[in-house]
């Protein structure tokens, strides 16, 4: 019989990847044995059970042994602490309670102690001072110790190559320089050359003109000197290069984002961790103990190194039991990402049928980890329904109903928070009105932000349509003026630089000779604009009245508040209180019902409101497959369904190939942070007509999700289309430089070419899926698609292979 080996199984979590893995486990034949290795999974116990029930008789074998020891460590001033006490660590080789090491524990006591104390304020100055230099000589030895001082350090300990994780690409970038200017060199002469030959193999197909603006030269310096940054914003073939340098000794020292930690094979001697918070795009939050495991698993090179070293450098507040908990805990439970799509469905029921592909569902992981956890949901239910009998006792008022009095400020309330919506929505609309009519010399006041102040206008940055002659301000193509400010600064503003309309306060003629990267030019530009600002006194929008001063709704909830009973009790803010904590928690029981509810059956269930909502599209007939169902299962990606509506459509006939690629781009970016604020900017023409056209079939499919229950909080459904690269990638079809097309989609090189790469990918499945012309030859969409591959697939963008 066939063996099956699956290294790294953890990726059945991926987002991507995962759903993929876990349709192959589920269609092997029977006879093929499975092996499933991981070095982090918590909870093989609960897969190993799972895969008992879908592959038939499963061992699951637990070691805890690591072949090369790992000792973790603390860098605080010039020493280095071991994390466990002597003679109680194993460096993860064998069990056995591990004691925190006391002199660390000393240390973070001290710390305490020194703190510096809020009341000393009501001291003399010179009485702080002289304590704050009692505290820094106490605190000298341990102090936070600098990037090059931590490398420096390794090296003289013999603990390189080493890995440092920061958690921000910037901060990588930095740490290379500090690195670099602090004149650290860890290779020698003859490495340097071997360094430099290597480099310039492999980036030999890279024109000059990129080279310098990809940030060659000091990225080479950096390598040849053996130090190097890598994250997901460098140009693939950068990350390339360092990962082979650092394979082979070339590159000692590499600062990452925790990118690295995953599926790249880069060992190495030490692993050093800055801090152990980390941006987790919402908030600042403590990695957990599956992520520090992960991270300093890349220390202890096997074959290579005898023992691995985790360092953790000292920073104020850190807490060494916390940090041993962290060390002492292998938890990385696996996580099923697997949630049926709309291309699934076509192809479940074009292979199997409905009926088959359902219970082929029932069976995935997902499931059998969602019908597990109801039971935990029901004890707090129970434990919630038990809260809300003390709380309606808390808001029981005796003059009358407290609950239909609080029912009545909640609508109150909701309606004054949806009319201030609205006045903000006119007053955006309003500013945005008002920056189409500003003209270059224009004299304006910004109201807030950074460069608030008196600032002249040297370009209003019209729209696309506004400067040919079309009025009307566009959401996604907003005015955005370039100024110059009286600190002689040129910055171009957007519309969140403008929460009210601006207007024309004088004028000074920008002379036609003016460059505004002249420091002289703005110099006397800005000289003039200075002068003018003893006369000019900024127009101070008055606040009008307010949109709920005169709303009937309103008006009608205030007079029944007023003349309900409990209106007059003397304890009805108390009482308010009382109401608005049932309100609260009665609104989370109700929601962790819905979810007891929709646990059993979850993932079948929502097959079941998928396969509706396509018959209701005529994508399915029962058990077969439509033409439009036919040209679906050839589209993959999150907003598959979109794509196949855009083509039954006719959206993208016509569009020429940069036009499409903008489209497309809709269909795959996503940016890294949601900034509403400020709108994308788009190529005008046909190509902004048919981006409209899909906000618009994206809006009747959103309507249809919600009408068929398909909820896309849960990893199901389409998105709406981003629009944010759709300029970029316009530009770059179009043939623009990378400079050119860098600077103004202000990206790294390696975001831009990942995002290209992807952009090309859905165009090779519109190629493929586009209807065919009458005479069964490709269609001017699949042609034109075929055409923006091309024009997508040059410079950076085909000389680097997937990143």
């Amino acid at each position: 019989s066939a063996m099956w080996s699956w290294d790294e199984v953890h990726y059945l979590s991926d987002r991507f990847r995962g759903a993929v893995w876990e349709e192959v486990i589920i269609h092997l034949p029977e006879s093929v044995t499975l092996v499933s290795l991981s070095a982090t999974v918590s909870n093989a116990e609960e897969f190993g059970d799972w895969l008992d029930t879908v592959r038939g008789d499963t061992e699951v074998i637990v070691s805890e042994h690591r072949p090369v020891p790992l000792w973790q460590h603390v860098m605080a001033g010039r020493r280095m602490y071991d994390l466990f006490e002597e003679g109680t660590d194993h460096g993860g080789r064998g069990a056995g309670r591990r004691e925190v090491n006391p002199d660390l524990v000393r240390l973070a006591r001290q710390e305490s102690q020194n703190t510096y104390n809020p009341r000393d304020r009501r001291r003399g100055k010179m009485v702080r001072e002289a304590d704050r230099e009692r505290e820094r000589r106490q605190r000298g030895r341990i102090w936070t110790p600098g990037r090059p001082e931590v490398i420096d350090r390794l090296d003289n300990e013999g603990l390189l190559p080493a890995i440092t994780f920061i958690f921000s690409r910037a901060g990588c970038e930095a740490a290379v320089q500090q690195c670099l200017y602090a004149g650290l060199r860890l290779n020698d002469e003859d490495n340097r050359r071997l360094v430099r030959e290597i480099v310039e193999e492999r980036t030999a197909s890279i024109p000059g003109e990129d080279l310098h603006v990809l940030g060659y030269y000091e990225w080479l310096e950096g390598l040849e000197r053996g130090i190097a940054a890598h994250h997901a914003g460098m140009l693939p073939t950068f990350k390339e290069v360092v990962e082979e340098l650092f394979v082979r000794g070339l590159v000692k020292a590499v600062f990452a984002t925790e990118t690295l930690a995953l599926g790249i094979n880069m060992p190495a001697r030490s692993v050093v961790l800055e801090k152990l918070v980390k941006w987790n795009g919402e908030q600042h939050a403590d990695i957990t103990p599956g992520e520090y495991t992960q991270l300093t698993g890349r220390a202890g090179r096997r074959g290579i190194d005898v023992e691995g070293h985790a360092v953790v450098l000292w920073q104020r507040g850190l807490d060494p039991t916390a940090l041993a908990g962290l060390a002492g805990t292998r938890t990385y439970p696996l996580r099923s990402s697997f949630r049926p799509s709309y291309n699934m469905a076509v192809n479940l029921v074009q292979q199997f049928g409905r009926h088959r592909s359902r219970e082929l569902l029932e069976t995935s992981f997902a499931q059998f980890q969602a019908d597990k956890s109801v039971v935990g949901i029901s004890r707090q239910v129970q434990r919630n329904e038990e809260g809300l009998e003390g709380y309606k006792e808390g808001m029981t008022c005796h003059l009358g109903d407290f609950e239909e009095y609080a029912r009545l400020r909640r609508d109150l309330k909701d309606r004054e928070t949806e009319l201030a919506k609205q006045g903000a929505a006119q007053r955006r609309a309003a500013a945005a009105s008002s920056l189409e009519k500003l003209r270059p010399g224009d004299v304006i006041h910004v109201p807030t932000g950074k460069f608030a102040g008196l600032a002249l206008v040297l370009d209003p940055g019209l729209p696309a349509g506004r400067a040919n002659g079309h009025r009307g301000f566009d959401h996604h193509d907003g005015p955005r003026p370039l100024v110059l400010t009286a600190e002689r600064q040129v910055k171009r503003l957007a519309s969140m630089d403008f929460p009210v309309p601006v207007e024309a306060l004088d004028r000074i003629r920008v002379p036609k000779s003016f460059n505004p990267r002249s420091p002289q030019s703005r110099r006397d530009l800005a000289s003039a604009l200075r002068s003018k600002a003893g006369h000019i006194v900024p127009d101070r929008h008055r606040k009008g009245r307010a949109p709920a001063a005169d709303d009937r709704e309103i008006a009608r909830l205030r007079t029944e508040l007023r003349a309900h009973p409990c209106h007059g009790c003397d304890e009805r803010e108390d009482h308010a209180r009382w109401a608005e904590r049932y309100h609260r928690l009665q609104r989370d029981t109700r929601q962790l019902e819905k979810r007891i509810e929709g646990r059993t059956n979850t993932i079948a269930r929502t097959f079941d409101r998928i396969v509706a909502l396509l018959t209701e599209l005529d994508y399915l007939r029962g058990n077969e497959v439509t033409a439009n169902g036919r040209r679906l299962a050839r589209l993959y990606g999150e907003l598959d369904l979109l794509a196949s509506e855009c083509l039954r459509e006719g959206v993208w006939e016509g569009l020429n190939p940069a036009e499409l690629a903008a489209c497309v781009s809709a269909l795959v970016y996503e940016a890294r942070q949601a900034d509403d604020a400020v709108a994308p900017k788009l190529p005008s023409g046909p190509a902004k007509v048919a981006m409209g056209e899909m906000v618009r079939i994206w809006g009747r499919l959103d309507g249809l999700e919600e009408d068929f229950k398909i909820n896309q909080t849960e990893g199901v459904g389409q998105r709406e289309p981003d629009l944010g690269f759709a300029w970029a990638v316009y530009m770059w079809a179009s043939g623009r430089t990378l400079d050119e097309v860098l600077r103004e989609a202000e990206m790294p090189a390696g975001d831009f070419v990942r995002w290209c790469k992807q952009v090309i990918d859905v165009l090779g499945q519109v190629a493929a899926a586009a209807p065919r012309d009458a005479g069964e030859g490709a269609s001017g969409v699949a042609k034109s698609a075929r055409k923006a591959v091309d024009a997508v697939l040059r410079g950076v963008v085909a000389y680097s292979s997937v990143g």
